[in-house]
């Protein structure tokens, strides 16, 4: 009697209908199709370290700013401030501060060595305070875009490989001529495994990107509202001292 073993004949880029395991799906995926997923797998693995990375870091900053502004209106000496914070401040709100009061120190320096108070002064440390929170936002925002484009690119490259998973099906049709679910089932499988992987990678990156830069912007404005606050008082100093 003639067996007819067409049902377990494993064309290239499918799996045999036993094994449609996560594993069995990338070993017997199509090659382009197993690199759709190594590229989504990795975007979305680099993708969480920079949400882990930016949520910690806010955090820190944040909480750093706390300590520093409790520090900054308790009525003390800023050149005593000044020399505790150091050559190296440890966060933004301190370089801004550390920026200005560099530059401040710099103009006295020249009065004690006969020279004067220039009406540029204030204007030189307000934008050397914008400078310093131009330079550390574009720190903060590092990796940003990394997890735009995922956000909208990985669903489209997921879609790829489902159309080269659903081609892999209709192969796998001509060639056995059959239609039974044994057949198909590996490609959608194929298919489905690379779409969903792409919603995995995206969906993640694109809440995250909007919380993160929502932070972002308010610490941000937190900077800029701690500026003028101590542009006003060195510009009181800078009248008094004229």
């Amino acid at each position: 009697m003639e067996t007819n073993i067409i049902d377990s004949v494993t064309l290239g880029g499918s799996v045999a209908a036993s094994d449609l395991s996560l594993m069995g799906l990338f070993w017997s995926a199509h090659p382009i199709v197993k690199l759709v997923i190594i590229v989504l797998f990795a975007a979305s693995v680099f993708s969480w370290a920079i949400i882990f990375q930016k949520v910690l870091k806010l955090r820190s900053l944040d909480r750093k700013a706390g300590k520093f502004e409790d520090a900054f209106w308790s009525g003390g000496s800023l050149d005593d401030l000044f020399d505790s914070v150091g050559q190296r401040p440890r966060d933004p709100m301190s370089a801004v501060f550390s920026a200005a009061m560099r530059e401040w120190r710099r103009s006295l320096g020249r009065r004690r060595a006969g020279g004067s108070l220039t009406g540029s002064l204030q204007e030189r440390i307000d934008r050397v305070m914008h400078v310093t929170v131009g330079r550390e936002m574009e720190l903060l925002e590092r990796y940003m875009t990394f997890l735009a484009s995922v956000g909208s690119t990985a669903p489209f490259i997921g879609l790829f490989g489902t159309v080269l998973g659903i081609m892999n099906s209709f192969q796998m049709i001509a060639a056995s001529k059959q239609t039974t679910l044994a057949v198909v089932a590996p490609g959608i499988a194929e298919a489905l495994f690379a779409t969903a992987l792409g919603l995995v990678a995206a969906i993640p990156a694109v809440i995250a990107y909007n919380k993160i830069s929502s932070d972002l912007n308010r610490y941000a404005g937190r900077l800029e509202a701690f500026s003028s606050e101590f542009s006003a008082i060195l510009s009181r100093q800078i009248e008094e001292a004229v």
